[in-house]
């Protein structure tokens, strides 16, 4: 292996299988820990559907609607990920992955009582501080609970809780906005997080804890934050596969808070037209949010679940036979989503641009699975929790704080000269084409990618 120089004190006397766990716990735990994810995404992302609402009660601008679906959110949700993290490589993961349910939660709630822009600030802040505890000790207990030949699918199985969970915001939250207001959407949205969390408390097992002396081994073989950081970084490899994961992060969020917003002012006539035809056929009274949040929500939800999981067991299945094929996968992925995006901002009719939406989220969930079971196969078992979110860091440092802020202020700069409509339309447009870049570094990190692998 390449770059081994480093010490990272006794990683390897690290035990890197717990004792065995019944495949019934298993199996359960895996579906808790989806569960939490999806409630996890459902918080985040339910203030996308309801952005034109807040917008028009509040008086906001499209950077203060960025603001309010990335930096606010983001910027403690990044910092904090890192020493909770460190925290996670020695304590409870169940009980840390709990506390933050709970606090992101009660958050959530509360964006449903502002009455101003800062208060909405503040509001979504906290819900970024609670959803830091979750991921890196998530990925981190998902790998020493699933089986080394079912990790890149089990890791893809907890990944499909992002588009799943955006699935439920988008069409919970915009149901819930036309029949009862954005704020009792926030209300309802944070409320089940609440059981979750006593459910992990109170359910969830610690491998660790299952013997003595492996969870003393953990603790005296844990390396120091420097030392991992080092270790990290001197995988060629991942170098390239971070970059890469940075960018394809920073194009997913900056067009996810904007996609309802590019339709209510593009094609508002026909959502209209469309939405009282099926309300009429429904004996509904649905308006336009209601049915984007509806067909964007099952669109981008269950074709982005359904991507993470193809992504997931194409990885388990070429990988074995070359372990270049857990970023070519993601590399391909990244290239074909390009096209199908463009088409879907140009084309008139919203059917067909909504059905492209669908298939475009498909292709560019599917890297999920093969990127991070890639990421952890260069780092011991008791390093994993940090390299998650060490990960997660640069990707939201970038993605969560800078992209939907940037997106924003490039649609309000061509939107002075297009009008609001189309400079939305190629804010997103050129955000797309930085795909290009996300793929050659998938690639790239391939390079090396076989040298840099410790046992996974």
């Amino acid at each position: 292996m390449s770059g081994n120089a480093i010490d990272v004190g006794a990683a390897d006397a690290a035990p890197q299988v717990p004792p065995a766990l019944s495949a019934a716990y298993r199996r359960y735990a895996m579906f808790l820990l989806l569960l939490i994810c999806i409630i996890n995404y459902l918080d985040r992302q339910v203030v996308y559907i309801l952005g034109e609402p807040i917008k028009t009660e509040l008086g906001l601008a499209d950077w203060q609607l960025g603001l309010l679906s990335g930096l606010a959110f983001g910027l403690l949700y990044t910092f904090l990920g890192l020493p909770i993290a460190r925290l996670a490589e020695r304590a409870n993961r169940p009980l840390i992955i709990a506390a933050a349910t709970g606090v992101w939660s009660v958050f959530t709630v509360l964006c449903g009582f502002v009455t101003s822009f800062n208060q909405l600030l503040l509001a979504r802040v906290g819900v970024g501080i609670g959803e830091a505890g979750c991921t890196p000790p998530a990925h981190s207990l998902i790998v020493d609970t699933a089986p080394p030949e079912k990790r890149s699918s089990a890791l893809a199985f907890y990944g499909m809780g992002p588009p799943l969970g955006g699935l439920l915001g988008m069409a919970f939250g915009g149901l819930i906005a036309d029949a009862y207001g954005w704020r009792t959407a926030f209300l309802l949205a944070g409320a089940p997080g609440l059981a979750f969390a006593i459910l992990a408390a109170t359910t969830l097992i610690e491998p660790r804890k299952r013997l003595q002396e492996a969870a003393a081994q953990v603790r005296e073989a844990a390396p120091s934050l420097i030392a991992t950081l080092k270790y990290l970084w001197s995988k060629e490899s991942y170098r390239f596969m971070a970059l890469a994961q940075i960018l394809k992060v920073f194009i997913q969020l900056g067009y996810a808070p904007f996609l309802a917003s590019f339709y209510l002012r593009n094609h508002a006539q026909e959502l209209e037209s469309n939405a009282a035809s099926l309300g009429e056929w429904l004996g509904y009274d649905l308006g336009a949010i209601g049915l984007l949040g509806i067909v964007l929500g099952f669109s981008n939800g269950l074709g982005g679940a359904l991507g993470v999981w193809f992504g997931g067991a194409m990885a388990d299945r070429f990988g074995s036979r070359d372990a270049r094929n857990y970023v070519r996968i993601p590399a391909f992925a990244a290239v074909a989503g390009i096209p199908v995006f463009v088409t879907a901002m140009l084309v008139d009719n919203v059917v067909v641009s909504l059905l492209l939406v669908s298939v475009h989220g498909f292709i560019v969930s599917i890297w999920y699975g093969p990127a991070f079971a890639a990421a952890y196969s260069v780092s011991p078992g008791n390093m994993r929790a940090t390299n998650s979110a060490m990960l997660l860091f640069l990707s939201n440092l970038f993605g969560l704080g800078l992209a939907p802020l940037g997106v924003g202020i490039v649609s309000d700069v061509l939107g002075a000269s297009m009008g609001a409509g189309d400079g939305l339309r190629w804010a997103l447009i050129i955000l797309s084409m930085i795909g290009l870049v996300t793929a050659w570094l998938f690639w790239r990190s391939g390079r090396t990618l076989r040298e840099d692998m410790v046992a996974f």
